[in-house]
């Protein structure tokens, strides 16, 4: 299957999900389900059984993470400041924009998109940013998010550093997905096989987390829908799709990247921001709309913007 076909069907899956959803043939309860599942479920075990089986020779973590989390950081502060500036919101939001801008779907969207589109292989090297991503980005909102809360005068955060440091560990460590890859990692380096059957199941279970999340995430899109604060989420998702990635290409050039990692880092940040850019929002509180239509908005146009990201990282990495 070619590329433009790939990503066709790829969001083609989120467009029958969504149909089902808004002409209620299937209840939200189905889709909230299939996100458990693959939260829970499906996803930990595609990423523990990738960690003990993927050959990650010559993906260069640390240049990967350089360029990714370079177009991360840039994205994050642009979405911050245009928030605040533009749009002269307070620094709580200005926060839950820096997330929405920056913190790229790799999971619901990115999984069953690397899979189609560069294989087994281009999965693995997606594994390497997913190990490290949501922990940093859920540290630093976290961190941020209560520097925000002095600033603007509202004194209802964590009472102490010690008391965000260990709330953000327990949180971290009872997260299915870094408890897949830890457990991944555990067991690689005991530098054992797995047994067949285990590994046949985990395969099973695992190889259904693509089109399941995509189907969850077509649902949860008509869930969220989009009311006020448009503009302001336009300027969000446009960073998003387009600064992040070009910031990222611009980074695997400069610190020579090899070509099939600079790929992979390209077209994952240029993926749209996820739901957890939604639930950061709530669980602080603050521009819950913000999040909710930039995500919306983002994903629509993805389907669009991932076909000329793919072709331009393409282009530059063969």
């Amino acid at each position: 299957m070619g590329l433009v076909q790939t990503i066709i069907v790829v969001f083609g899956v989120i467009a029958v999900a969504y149909a089902a959803a808004h002409f209620r043939l299937l209840d939200e309860r189905v889709g909230d389900g299939l996100s458990e599942f693959v939260f829970m479920i499906a996803a930990p075990l595609l990423l523990f059984r990738t960690m003990v089986t993927a050959d990650f020779h010559g993906s260069a973590p640390w240049g990967l993470w350089t360029a990714y989390f370079t177009g991360l950081a840039v994205a994050w502060a642009l979405s911050d400041l245009a928030i605040k500036v533009i749009f002269r919101r307070d620094n709580r939001a200005g926060v839950v924009a820096g997330v929405s801008g920056a913190f790229s779907n790799l999971v619901f969207l990115g999984m069953p998109l690397m899979l189609g589109v560069y294989g087994q292989d281009g999965f693995a090297i997606l594994s390497l940013i997913v190990a490290v991503h949501m922990p940093s980005v859920m540290a630093a909102s976290i961190t941020l998010h209560e520097i925000a809360l002095r600033r603007d005068g509202v004194f209802q955060g964590e009472g102490s550093l010690r008391t965000v440091v260990v709330s953000f560990f327990k949180s971290l460590l009872r997260n299915p997905f870094v408890l897949g890859i830890l457990a991944g990692w555990l067991w690689r380096l005991t530098g054992l096989q797995l047994p067949s059957m285990v590994d046949s199941l985990v395969q099973l279970l695992g190889s259904v987390a693509g089109p399941v999340a995509l189907f969850a995430m077509g649902m949860g899109l008509k869930k969220f829908g989009i009311s006020g604060h448009l503009a302001a989420s336009l300027v969000i998702a446009m960073i998003k799709l387009f600064v992040m990635p070009a910031i990222v290409l611009a980074m695997a050039l400069a610190i020579g990247l090899t070509p099939f990692t600079a790929k992979i880092a390209v077209v994952a940040a240029a993926l749209p921001a996820g739901v957890n850019s939604y639930l950061i929002a709530t669980k602080f509180r603050t521009a819950e709309a913000l999040a909710s239509n930039s995500m919306v908005i983002a994903t629509a146009l993805s389907a669009v913007t991932m076909v000329f990201w793919v072709t331009i990282a393409t282009h530059f990495f063969g």
